[in-house]
């Protein structure tokens, strides 16, 4: 019997890599990660700079490995916005999943505009301290942050990028996970905005990369979504 589909949508500055730590946890699935422009595998393509330009990328990438079985989709941080417009996007052609996991945001308009993409070197430096998450050794290691910093800047002007998401509403449930020690948490069941069906929200102990934490609490998240899912639709 062939597996379901779990598509992986990374945070800023991640790569199809970036979830490894969750691939022992996820037997039950055949994963995909997917991966943005100019990075791990990718890394030859030009970085992409607006959340349209990302949405129709990940929304291509979902689309090519499509075979009929049920799938579902989670992402963190950047990787959840990404989630919730691929949703929407696939859902016009009724190629939908069967429901989104998201973690580490509060949703579209919980959050004051923020401009971290134009952010000179030391204060972007600082501000991806203050962020938590990012290898401190890969900071340290002038040559190393050469190479990662543009990806950085890339992806958090995707993540600044005014999208219309005031006019989605999704059919499929919903689950959302943050940390609790991460700005906006106690607004996490803004999620029921654009839900049209069922929420399901927790709070972990941890900071805005709390999943490292709880990976295996994550996969049992994911898990149950696909599992709960089953449930509902019988």
């Amino acid at each position: 019997m062939r597996k379901p589909l779990l598509f992986l949508l990374h945070f800023a500055g991640g790569s199809k890599y970036s979830y490894n730590f969750l691939n022992p946890f996820l037997d039950k699935f055949e994963v995909k990660a997917i991966e943005l422009p100019g990075r791990g595998e990718r890394m030859g393509e030009d970085l992409i700079t607006s959340f349209e330009s990302a949405l129709e990328d990940t929304v291509e990438q979902i689309r090519k490995h499509l075979t009929g079985s049920d799938y579902i989709i989670y992402g963190h941080s950047m990787g959840a916005m990404l989630a919730l417009g691929a949703v929407n996007e696939l859902g016009k052609n009724n190629e939908g999943p069967k429901a989104i996991v998201v973690t580490g945001n509060a949703g579209p308009g919980t959050y004051e505009p923020t401009m971290r993409s134009h952010l000179g070197h030391e204060e972007f430096v600082e501000e991806l301290i203050n962020l938590g998450g990012f290898p401190i050794e890969v900071i340290e290691n002038e040559e190393l942050f050469e190479m990662f910093e543009p990806i950085l800047r890339a992806d958090f002007k995707i993540a600044e990028t005014n999208y219309k998401f005031q006019e989605i509403q999704i059919e499929i449930p919903i689950y959302t996970v943050m940390g609790n020690e991460e700005k906006n948490n106690e607004k996490i069941r803004n999620w029921e905005v654009f839900a049209n069906s069922t929420l399901e929200s927790e709070i972990l102990p941890g900071d805005h990369f709390f999943i490292h934490e709880h990976a295996q609490k994550i996969a049992e998240k994911i898990d149950y979504s696909y599992d709960h899912n089953q449930v509902l639709q019988n």
